[in-house]
């Protein structure tokens, strides 16, 4: 966000003169290679779910959502980065009209990718428990045409909400709302996966099992719910401290990695195709697939 981004200029000399940590400092090349590494990665995976019929069943439509956020997340990263070459260059004036309505862009899709990602997977939390505990009337329940719906649906809510976002960012109070549904909706799906492992668990004891493939997808999908809040929780801490205490040492500690904590968030988008590939037999058969035939042509 411009206004976090801003503030952070605003008091990072203050911070420093406040604490003995000096701020860590990446080269700009690290934060291009993951971010076209992501969006490699990702369009590979949208590519996979396109071309194979079999994959087009709910499940993969809403991990395809999940990577379209991940693409956006290293989108955002690829054209700030050239923002910044152009202006370099002298191409863009400083703080000018152009550049500011391309900071607003640039800056919505970082806030897409982050509200995109946590509605995703709270959409794919829904989904497994529906296919774990009610794995007769699913098909029934999830068609694709309903799934599509939710997706346009929970999309252009997070559009909307990522554009009012970054208009209204100069505000505290908009700061404090952003930060906020991150804990909130990670909160909703925590809840649900631990009420699903402990249907799980008591279904498994009356029951010979459940499911190996429904299980598997639900432990998936925790391993992606681990990466993530591993990824994105730093970043959201250190808008809560630039926020509220930007001048205290200890908080000034910890603001000083705040590059690092930026390639944390562009990793995100290079660990999940990784995770798709490793736990999916099919996304790993259509990987392969691809590969061959791209080689071979």
């Amino acid at each position: 966000m411009k206004h976090i981004l801003n503030l952070y200029e605003n008091i990072n000399s203050t911070a420093r003169n406040n604490s003995d940590c000096p701020a860590v400092i990446l080269p700009e090349e690290i934060f291009f290679t993951v971010s076209i590494v992501g969006v490699l990665e990702n369009l590979m995976v949208l590519l996979a779910v396109a071309k194979n019929k079999s994959l087009q069943s709910p499940m993969y439509f809403f991990i395809c959502s999940l990577a379209i956020s991940d693409m956006l997340g290293s989108l955002y990263k690829i054209l700030e980065n050239v923002l910044i070459t152009f202006r370099n260059m002298g191409y863009l004036e400083p703080r000018g009209s152009f550049e500011s309505t391309a900071d607003d862009v640039v800056d919505s899709l970082f806030i897409l990718s982050l509200l995109g990602s946590i509605c995703s997977l709270s959409v794919i939390a829904a989904d497994r428990y529906i296919t774990i505990f009610h794995a007769l009337q699913y098909h029934r329940i999830v068609t694709p045409h309903r799934a599509l719906i939710v997706l346009t649906v929970l999309w252009t809510g997070c559009t909307g909400s990522g554009i009012t976002i970054v208009t209204f960012s100069h505000h505290v109070p908009t700061v404090i709302v952003f930060t906020a549904l991150f804990p909130l909706m990670l909160a909703f799906i925590l809840c649900l996966y631990v009420h699903m492992f402990l249907l799980a668990r008591s279904h498994a004891r009356r029951t010979s099992s459940l499911p190996r493939a429904n299980m598997r997808g639900a432990v998936t999908l925790t391993v992606l719910l681990g990466v993530f809040i591993f990824c994105w929780a730093p970043f959201v801490l250190h808008v809560l401290l630039m926020t509220f205490c930007p001048a205290d040492p200890y908080c000034a500690c910890y603001m000083s990695l705040f590059q690092v904590n930026g390639v944390l968030i562009m990793c995100n988008a290079v660990i999940d195709p990784f995770i798709y590939a490793f736990r999916s037999p099919e996304l790993r058969v259509a990987f392969k697939k691809m590969v061959i035939c791209n080689w071979y042509q």
